[in-house]
C-alpha cells in the first residue's frame, strides 16, 4: 500500500506559541488514522494544514502527491472534511442541502439530484430526505454532514471529532459509517477526544503533545509500550473480597485497587506467571473466581502514561 498522506517536519506557529513543532505522519491507502491529543496539542491544527485552510511555517506536507502549498486546488479535489459541527443548511431539506453542494461542486441539476439519492440511500436517510434538516436528530445530521463530504466522491476523509455530542447510538450509526467508507476504499484521517472510538476504528493510531507527535502504532502496539498488563478479578462471594484483594497484593507486590461497588480486585502484573500462581492460591483459599481476567492496557492507560493527562471532557 502507498502512503496517501505524507507529512515531514510541519511547523506552524501563532505568535510565540507552536501549534506544530516538527510533525511527521504517514497514511497508506485504505486504512485510518486516529488522531489523538490533548487540548492544544496541535491536532485541529494539522487538519487544516492538508485541508489546504492554514499555511504552514516551514516542513511539507502531501495528499495523494500533491503538495499542499503548491497543488492546493488539486489537494481540494481529493478531500472530504466534516468538523466538529454539522455545517448544514437546518432550513432546507436532506436533499436540498446535498444537491445544493453537488451544485456547488458544479454537478448539472441532474447529476446533482442523482448523488444526493445515492448518498440519502447509503447513509438510511431517504425516508427523512424530504424533511427540514432541523427536524433530524443528533445521529441523523451526522450522517447527512459526512454524506455532504462525499459529493464528489473524495479520496481522502478528514473527520474532525465527528462524534462529538452524540449519544451512544448516534455514535455507533457513526462508526458503522466510517466503516464503511473504509470499505469503499477511502482514506480516513480521525481526530477525536473518545479513545474508544479511535481503538473501535483506528488501524494506526498518532499521539500528539505540545505540537508533536510523541507516539504511533497500532493500537496493540501502543498498548504494549507501557508493558503492563492488569489482573482483574471478583471473587463470587462478596465477602471474601478483602481476602481476594491480600493474595493479589502478595503475588504482584503492588497495592490492588478495589471497586466497592462491584467488588472487583485489579492490580497491575508485568508477569503471565502470575495468573497460574493466583489460581493455584484461590484454590488453596477455596475462594471461587466470578470474573478473572489478565488484560491489555486500555488506550486511557497508555495516553496517560505518554501525555501525563487523560482526554476525557477536553475539546478538540
Amino acid at each position: 500500500m502507498d502512503d496517501v498522506i505524507r507529512v515531514e517536519g510541519l511547523r506552524k506557529w501563532f505568535g510565540a506559541t507552536r501549534a506544530l513543532d516538527g510533525v511527521d505522519l504517514r497514511v497508506r491507502r485504505g486504512t485510518v488514522l486516529g488522531v489523538l491529543g490533548p487540548n492544544g496539542a496541535g491536532k485541529t491544527t494539522a487538519v487544516r494544514v492538508l485541508a489546504t485552510l492554514l499555511k504552514p511555517d516551514a516542513g511539507r506536507a502531501e495528499v495523494c502527491g500533491y503538495d499542499v502549498l503548491a497543488d492546493p486546488a488539486r489537494v481540494r479535489a481529493m478531500i472530504g472534511l466534516t468538523g466538529q459541527y454539522a455545517s448544514l443548511d437546518e432550513e432546507l431539506t436532506g436533499t436540498e442541502n446535498l444537491i445544493m453542494i453537488g451544485r456547488l461542486l458544479d454537478l448539472g441539476r441532474g447529476a446533482a439530484r442523482a448523488r444526493a439519492g445515492e448518498l440519502l440511500e447509503r447513509f438510511r436517510l431517504t425516508d427523512a430526505g424530504g424533511r427540514a434538516v432541523k427536524t433530524y436528530s443528533g445521529g441523523m445530521r451526522r450522517r447527512l454532514d459526512l454524506a455532504a463530504s462525499l459529493v464528489d466522491r473524495p479520496a481522502v476523509v478528514y473527520l474532525d471529532e465527528p462524534t462529538t455530542g452524540l449519544d451512544p447510538r448516534a455514535r455507533n450509526e457513526v462508526w458503522e459509517t466510517v466503516r464503511g467508507l473504509v470499505a469503499d476504499g477511502a482514506t480516513v484521517l480521525l481526530t477525536t477526544q473518545y479513545l474508544e472510538e479511535a481503538d473501535a476504528l483506528a488501524d494506526r493510531i498518532a499521539v500528539f503533545d505540545h505540537g508533536r507527535v510523541v507516539a504511533e502504532g497500532t493500537p496493540s502496539e501502543l498498548k504494549s509500550r507501557i508493558g503492563l498488563q492488569t489482573l482483574a478479578v471478583r471473587a463470587a462471594e462478596p465477602y471474601r473480597t478483602a481476602q481476594l484483594a491480600t493474595i493479589i497484593g502478595e503475588l504482584t507486590g503492588e497495592r490492588p485497587e478495589v471497586n466497592e461497588g462491584t467488588g472487583l480486585v485489579t492490580a497491575p502484573a508485568s508477569d503471565l506467571a502470575v495468573l497460574v500462581a493466583l489460581v493455584r492460591r484461590l484454590d488453596e483459599a477455596q475462594i471461587v473466581a466470578a470474573e478473572l481476567a489478565l488484560r491489555m492496557p486500555s488506550l486511557d492507560e497508555v495516553f496517560l502514561t505518554l501525555t501525563g493527562h487523560l482526554t476525557e471532557g477536553i475539546p478538540a
